[in-house]
């Protein structure tokens, strides 16, 4: 089935990932692209509405990104936010008034019901999230003001005869209460769009090409554990079967009893072919004296390829595929869409890997959203508490221990991390908190114990709360919860004497630490 399509077109915000995962949630496809896209290149992708995101940037500053005009007049409906906005605005005609910063909630007043505002009401004020410093005073000719807030007489507007649509707030953060409706307005009913991308309809078009891809081959998937590689090897299984197998490799930087965790799962649930390797030494000496995060990302996945190379070999595969669970949120933290988003850190499976890949690379998942991958694993039948497990990087506990990476720190922050979560789940918070884990951090601290004197390690405790990864609040245990983890590490972990709660949100940290 062909799927109907919106096109974002990114001009470096902070929450253009949220754009694409609130129009998935609507069952409608969508990607991201730099805005530098050529007109040829947009009318052959055929979308059915484009999105122009916002975007740190003045319109007036040197070198910033810009928009070809013609964009709007394709007859393909658009809706600009925040400084996507104001680029209409400016291609339009209008000037676009520097200054009266707004950062925040909003109270929005609705001129307009129909449209983008279905549903709303003129007298019912809405909240919204401002994130901008300059803004629009008068809409360009031949469009008119929609909405309004205290501060900005043109919240938003519509061109009277073309789809083109603009918003000075952000429909698509959690703090614009009502953003939904506002983006399935814009989807079903502006641009008409079929909600058509569901689940099953990704596994029916994912089994298909693989089966295309591979043809009489056979491949070999990299499985962690994880909900991501777990949810890939079924789907290729599905495609090919036993002509997969799976390599489950022992890094040495697993959290404790992964490794019983993940054979008896495969063979219980998956019923793929496994093969354990056990490579912790390896790993290990790569990483000899290394601290620097991404220098630690790219020495685990050059090891990693070249284990499987050679398990392959050993076990007479001669495999032309590699199958991995890269993620969307890991291609667009790794790699830039080409607008002037910054890379964040490099993802082992996405920008880790040697130039001279020996195999061909299948990534079934690379368009998903973790919360997607859940969905698609349920669909394949897989087991609820293997699905719902917390995410687990591909580096693993080797960007965990932050600083450099040895056996004894290892497990240092092995049996603290498996006390972590054996609280968690015993107070019932596990399936409340998207991740969490423990950090061993690179100083060590005085302590007190009995009459000695200590000077040991520091553990630094994280969870956080998140729809999709792309952004993550702290999250708030309750007292007793959190000081008797705190005791038990202290008094059952060799080594610690101190242990601190992260209470970091997503922006400004990362999730993971390194």
């Amino acid at each position: 089935m062909k799927h109907d399509r919106i096109l974002i077109l990114d001009f470096g915000s902070q929450y253009t990932q949220l754009i694409a995962r609130r129009i998935r949630e609507e069952q409608v496809y969508s990607e991201i692209h730099p805005p530098t896209r050529s007109l040829d290149w947009i009318r052959e992708w055929s979308p059915k509405g484009i999105i122009l995101s916002g975007g740190p940037a003045s319109v007036y500053d040197e070198g910033v990104p810009t928009l070809d005009p013609e964009i709007l007049h394709l007859g393909v409906p658009v809706l600009g936010i925040c400084y996507g906005m104001q680029i209409i605005a400016q291609l339009e005609g209008s000037e676009v008034a520097v200054g009266r910063r707004e950062y925040g909630r909003a109270e929005l007043n609705v001129a307009e019901s129909g449209d983008l505002f279905h549903g709303f009401l003129p007298e019912e004020p809405t909240q919204v999230w401002c994130s901008h410093a300059d803004h629009v005073d008068r809409p360009p000719e031949g469009y008119i003001a929609l909405a309004s807030t205290e501060t900005l007489p043109v919240a938003a507007f519509r061109h009277t005869e073309r789809p083109i649509f603009g918003v000075q707030f952000h429909p698509e953060v959690a703090h614009t209460p009502r953003g939904e409706e506002i983006i399935s307005n814009f989807l079903l009913r502006i641009c008409e769009c079929r909600p058509t991308w569901t689940s099953g309809a990704f596994i029916q078009e994912s089994v298909e090409r693989i089966r295309a891809t591979v043809g009489e081959g056979t491949a070999i998937c990299g499985l962690s554990g994880g909900v991501d590689s777990s949810v890939a090897a079924t789907l290729v299984h599905r495609a090919i079967g036993d002509r997969l197998t799976c390599i489950f490799v022992d890094n040495g930087l697993l959290r404790k009893h992964e490794r019983e965790d993940v054979e008896r799962t495969a063979r219980k649930h998956m019923g793929v072919r496994l093969v354990v390797v056990d490579a912790a030494d390896e790993f290990l000496a790569a990483l000899d004296g290394v601290e620097e995060p991404e220098e630690k990302r790219r020495r685990i996945g050059h090891v990693f390829i070249d284990v499987f190379s050679r398990v392959a070999r050993e076990e007479g595969i001669g495999a032309g595929h590699l199958v991995q669970g890269t993620l969307y949120p890991d291609v667009i933290e790794s790699l830039s869409t080409g607008g002037p988003s910054e890379t964040i850190k490099t993802h082992h499976n996405v920008g880790g890997l040697p130039d001279d890949l020996p195999f061909e690379l299948i990534e079934p998942l690379r368009e998903l959203f973790k919360d997607e991958v859940r969905q698609v694993g349920r669909e394949l039948s897989l087991p609820e508490e293997f699905i719902g497990r917390h995410p687990f990087p591909g580096p693993g506990l080797g960007i965990r221990v932050l600083g450099a990476v040895t056996k004894e720190r290892l497990d240092v922050l092995r049996e603290a991390d498996e006390i972590y979560l054996e609280e968690i789940r015993s107070a019932g918070l596990y399936d409340e908190i998207w991740q969490a884990f423990a950090v061993l951090l690179p100083v060590q601290a005085v302590g007190v114990m009995g009459d000695n004197r200590t000077y040991e390690y520091v553990i630094a405790l994280r969870a956080v709360t998140s729809r999709d990864g792309m952004t993550a609040d702290w999250y708030p245990f309750p007292h007793e919860v959190i000081g008797r983890i705190s005791s038990r590490i202290g008094n059952e972990v060799v080594g610690v004497n101190r242990v601190c709660y992260d209470v970091s949100s997503k922006p400004p940290a990362t999730i993971e630490w390194e």
